[in-house]
Order: structure tokens, then sequence, then C-alpha cells
């Protein structure tokens, strides 16, 4: 299973749309395997081609910061489970995740995080 976060450099980028690329992990028996990057699309997230190109890649969980519905509504037709309301560097959010640390919260993050690797749970 692969794992996507909106990303800029190694934080998660809370600007789905306009992030600087995609971290993806793969994650195997509740571990990290592996990490890859991949180019974010021109444009606007929700309009762009890359909840296809994430499922295509193998991607079934994303990891984000604020998204609006449209992008959220976008990946979830292709079948990727998205997490909004997350912050910080990205290997530590997906490892917080695995944890079942982290859930979406349905609304953006707006608090800033001492630790910067947990999800507000208001």
């Amino acid at each position: 299973m692969k794992i996507a976060l909106p990303s800029r450099d190694g934080r998660i980028d809370d600007h789905f749309g306009h992030c600087a690329y995609y971290t993806l992990y793969t994650i195997e028996g509740g571990k990290i395997t592996a990490e890859e990057t991949m180019a974010s699309p021109e444009g606007c997230g929700c309009k762009s081609n890359i909840a296809p190109e994430l499922a295509q890649a193998g991607v079934l969980v994303l990891l984000g910061g604020s998204m609006g519905e449209g992008a959220k509504n976008v990946l979830n037709a292709n079948g990727i489970e998205v997490v909004r309301g997350c912050s910080g560097e990205t290997r530590a959010v997906t490892e917080a995740w695995l944890r079942g640390e982290i859930k979406d919260n349905q609304i953006a993050c707006e608090a800033d995080h001492e630790h910067g690797h947990t999800c507000s749970h208001h």
C-alpha cells in the first residue's frame, strides 16, 4: 500500500493543489519500506489529473493539510482516502498515522502545533 503527502521541503504543504511535489511512502506490515517523490502537476489540485496518477501509483491514502471538498471528492472518486488537518515532517506524520494517532478532522488545521506531528482534535 502507498500513502501520499503533498510536500514542500520535507514537510506537509498545506496547499494540496500547489505543493512542490508529493512524497509517496510504501507501507508493508505497518512499516515504511520505501520512499519516493512524484512531481506535482501545474495548476489546481482539483482540476489536474493528479488523483488518477496517484491511484495508478498505488496510493490508497493521502495525508494532507487543508483541502477543498472538490479536491477531496476527486481523490475519493479515485479510491483514495483523504486525511486532512495534518502538519509537520512527512515521515513523522506517516508514522503517527500508522500508529492510529491521526484521523481526518474534516476541517483545516489552523492551530500552531508545538511538536509539529499531530493534528488538532477540536
